[in-house]
């Protein structure tokens, strides 16, 4: 599982003319599954993302979680994040879940942030989706389990 974590001050994902997700200050996180990912990996991912300290403090030090801001979280599904380009230049997703097994284990990553305590809002799986976003920092990380 891979997923790359943006500290937000904005996000929003469009399918088509219709807003599907939007949130204030936060996390945007893009979250691609492999065939090889189970709820084991979803679990630890979804700890890790939660409690990742990458939010100022009084200090202006990053020792604060998006649960200690309040902040929400947006989560949009990406198996282009299992793209491999090593050979010629069409890019092989074989390694990405299939569909069903991938949007499963993403509602579950979805589920395990809000019992978290996080407000979570979401793009539409496997939709044509337009993501906006206002990089904070900008602070960009790359997780995988």
């Amino acid at each position: 599982m891979r997923a790359v974590i943006q500290r937000v001050a904005e996000a929003r994902v469009t399918v088509g003319n219709d807003v599907v997700g939007k949130i204030g200050p936060g996390l945007c996180i893009l979250l691609g599954v492999s065939k090889t990912d189970g709820e084991n990996n979803v679990d630890s991912l979804a700890r890790k993302a939660s409690q990742l300290r990458i939010f100022e403090d009084y200090q202006g030090k990053l020792n604060r979680s998006v649960i200690d801001t309040g902040g929400e979280v947006l989560v949009v599904s990406q198996f282009t994040l299992y793209g491999d380009c090593r050979k010629g230049n069409r890019p092989s997703f074989s390694e990405a879940a299939p569909p069903a097994e991938a949007e499963r284990l993403y509602e579950h990553f979805v589920a395990k942030l809000r019992a978290a305590g996080l407000s979570v809002a979401t793009g539409r799986f496997q939709a044509a989706m337009k993501l906006a976003l206002e990089n904070d920092g900008p602070v960009t990380l790359i997780l995988e389990s």
